[in-house]
């Protein structure tokens, strides 16, 4: 008898360990530790198998091309912010308010419509997640997020953000989108062009279409208005500044597309689709 119930103890036992580390593998690999990104860099690459996915991974020393926070113009972390999050700076990761708003237009749409995501939970899903759209993600996004917020600072946040944020078909971070748009580096770019590039995150494809025409669509020059006009309010900039920025034309508008083609190697090739095209995915 003591033999069968040591045998039972220990079959007991190694259940329990196993019910325990599959528990905690699974948790790991659903929900992983964002405090990685405290010393650790995302870098957004494609699988030669797949040339038009990106896939994030994680590398411990600084990427050549990324951007510290401090090589971001103000006028284009403005932009950005006040555009994609204006609560960034007063929330713990997501915003309620616009969480609201979310869920009543998707319940009368029957389907997601809208995404609400902070700039934090844009970089959870970014980094850690896929674009599937269903509850689960959403939630798994949401948890990450606040997980972020306790274990990061907010430039940290923002800085990672704007280093992975999509601009264009495979234009990936704020150092590349600026030298393809504008020709210049980050801590140039001028309130209006930050606003262009503010216009282009929820749908660069789509939105790229002033790009493309050399001109900008009647959209994006109310878009770009408004933005300005936020910026304003937020007082990243002021009104004289913001009445002057609307009189001035982008780089692109002044000077032949050809000239304002920068060799970034796959996102040239990617960038020939139709001005109709849309990205694959959601919006904020």
């Amino acid at each position: 008898m003591r033999a069968i119930f040591l045998i039972l103890t220990l079959v007991t036992v190694v259940a329990s360990g196993y019910s325990i580390w599959s528990g905690y593998r699974f948790l790991r690999t659903e929900f992983p530790d964002p405090f990685i990104l405290k010393n650790q860099y995302p870098v957004v690459e494609f699988r030669r198998e797949q040339p038009t996915v990106p896939n994030v991974r994680l590398v411990k020393f600084r990427p050549s091309g990324w951007v510290p926070l401090g090589g971001i113009s103000r006028a284009a972390l403005g932009a950005v912010i006040v555009s994609e999050d204006w609560a960034f700076y007063q929330h713990k990761g997501y915003d309620p308010n616009q969480m609201r708003e979310a869920l009543r237009e998707d319940w009368e749409e029957g389907a997601f419509v809208r995404g609400a995501s902070t700039i934090t939970q844009q970089v959870a899903r970014n980094v850690f997640l896929s674009k599937d759209k269903n509850l689960w993600r959403k939630f798994k996004e949401l948890f990450l997020a606040v997980e972020m917020e306790r274990k990061l600072n907010k430039r940290r946040i923002l800085e990672v953000y704007f280093n992975i944020a999509e601009w264009g078909p495979g234009i990936y971070g704020i150092g590349r989108a600026s030298r393809y748009y504008f020709q210049k580096s980050p801590s140039e770019l001028t309130a209006k062009e930050g606003a262009f590039l503010a216009m282009l995150l929820p749908s660069p494809i789509r939105y790229g279409q002033s790009f493309r025409s050399k001109r900008l669509t009647a959209y994006a020059r109310r878009t770009v208005r408004s933005i300005l006009n936020k910026m304003m309010q937020a007082h990243f900039i002021s009104a004289e500044e913001r009445d002057r920025e609307i009189g001035f034309p982008l780089l692109f508008e002044a000077v032949p597309l050809s000239e304002l083609q920068p060799e970034l190697g796959l996102e040239e090739s990617l960038h020939e689709g139709g001005p109709d095209e849309e990205i694959s995915g959601e919006e904020n």
